[in-house]
């Protein structure tokens, strides 16, 4: 059966603790694009002139014609703006990721120089900066292999690293196929790396970011001066390091581009954020291999059956005694739409009971019927599943007085008559006293109300049965 695809869980409310080296809160990778030279023009063998990410407002493609103003915007990011901000970090000594288009760095030479001699990490970009959202998959793949090859005879070693940016639905398959890269990042989807298993094996992604980036000089809404990018990597920062006080470490992107912030203007704003940031104890400036190396050491691939990968039978095997001796609701619950945000307690939980809160009256009060007594005849000739035995044994009903277990087979006797089900509670949530009490309310409801109390209570036993697997 087709699985829905997308993952809307990641780490879910309990994320791992980065443990960047050496105790840092954060993680900061600064990443520049070098695009100039590879964007869309008829000189590159392209159908019309670049539109994206410039200082041109409204920009549209010229088919069939250069646009003078658009390339002279691009030149100005390689020879002028990629100086800028080489000056700028390599006098902090400060680690870059160049995200490199392979064909802008062929014609970069003494550019690449630079970047190899102080040291950053050359990353690919693709083989041109143009969009591919329509390229179909098998040009896409040769597309991604030239890129490696002609990346490798620029630079003089293979990326270890991929971002395309104007991506398609199969970039991240497609480059995980490859097996070539430590990390991909053409993913906005997280705080942290996370590890996907495609093609076979276990690709890192490294998300990377769309919003504290200076592209949004170019976009609308947008910066319009330094002081606003400043207050926005300021902010993020602030909050991202506070997350990591409190052992909670993120990582944080900040994404940069040669003609954009590469303008006196714009480049004063990343500078006063420089100095905020390490004014900071705890930080810690990385490249992207730098973060894939760490999290690989640290933060492995595990791999655990997952719910939305299993069969039919092995998801009915594994989850049929969630709801006592009804192992049709996870039958069932396996036919619907299960995705990765199920792979955990509350997806698995959340199919189950969607399952059951649909079956109809008769199903329920079926489901209802299948749950023993509370301390009752089944427990003392300990026929119970071992569900049961544990959940009832938590609250000490395997302890009881004489005079207790007479209470309670009578409260069951009274309950059973009027209601015609076993008296249900989540016995994990109360105390021997608290469940008595609770007898004694309910026996006061009417049969709708404690119908659909009853029904609450299965979910949540099941909840707390889903709790004890390692899912």
């Amino acid at each position: 059966m087709d699985r829905y695809p997308r993952n809307m869980r990641g780490y879910g409310r309990d994320a791992p603790d980065a443990h960047w080296p050496e105790g840092a809160k954060l993680a900061i990778s600064l990443v520049l694009n070098y695009e100039e030279g590879g964007e869309n023009n008829i000189l590159h063998g392209d159908a019309a002139s670049e539109a994206f990410l410039s200082d041109i407002a409204g920009a549209a493609q010229w088919t069939g014609q250069r646009h003078w103003n658009m390339e002279s915007i691009y030149e100005y990011g390689a020879r002028a703006g990629f100086w800028r901000l080489h000056r700028l970090f390599t006098r902090r000594n400060l680690p870059v990721t160049i995200y490199g288009v392979a064909t802008a760095l062929a014609r970069s030479p003494e550019q690449v120089e630079a970047m190899k001699e102080a040291g950053w990490e050359i990353a690919s970009h693709g083989l041109k900066w143009v969009e591919h959202k329509d390229i179909p998959p098998e040009e896409e793949a040769r597309q991604i292999t030239e890129a490696i090859r002609l990346h490798t005879e620029v630079v003089g070693t293979p990326p270890k690293g991929w971002y395309t940016g104007r991506c398609s639905a199969n970039t991240v398959a497609l480059t995980a196929k490859t097996g070539a890269f430590d990390w991909i990042s053409d993913t906005y989807d997280d705080d942290l790396p996370y590890w996907l298993t495609l093609e076979g094996r276990d690709q890192l992604v490294i998300p990377y970011t769309l919003e504290a980036n200076d592209m949004r000089f170019a976009t609308a809404p947008g910066y319009i001066e330094g002081e606003q990018f400043f207050q926005y990597l300021k902010d993020t920062f602030d909050t991202l390091y506070a997350e990591g006080v409190a052992g909670q470490g993120k990582m944080f992107s900040i994404g940069l581009h040669n003609r954009l912030i590469g303008r006196p203007g714009k480049i004063a704003g990343l500078t006063r954020f420089l100095d905020y940031a390490q004014s900071h104890e705890g930080v810690w400036f990385a490249t992207r291999g730098q973060i894939a190396a760490h999290w690989a050491a640290t933060h492995p691939p595990v791999h655990n059956p997952r719910p939305s990968e299993m069969t039919q039978d092995e998801f009915a095997t594994r989850f049929g005694r969630i709801y006592e001796h009804s192992q049709w609701i996870a039958g069932r619950a396996w036919e619907l739409e299960l995705g990765p945000a199920h792979d955990c307690a509350a997806g698995v939980a959340s199919v189950l009971a969607r399952i059951f809160r649909t079956a109809g009256h008769e199903a329920q009060l079926a489901v209802l019927r299948a749950h023993p007594d509370l301390a009752g005849k089944l427990a003392q000739a300990k026929r119970l599943t071992a569900e049961s035995t544990s959940e009832q044994a938590s609250a000490g009903l395997d302890t009881l007085t004489d005079d207790e277990r007479a209470t309670f087979q009578q409260l069951n006797a009274d309950y059973v008559a009027k209601f015609g089900f076993p008296f249900i509670i989540a016995v994990r949530d109360h105390s021997k006293a608290s469940i008595l009490q609770a007898f004694h309310t309910r026996l006061t409801h009417d049969a709708e109300t404690e119908f659909t109390e009853a029904c609450r209570q299965v979910e949540r036993i099941a909840r707390h049965r889903l709790n004890d697997m390692d899912i």
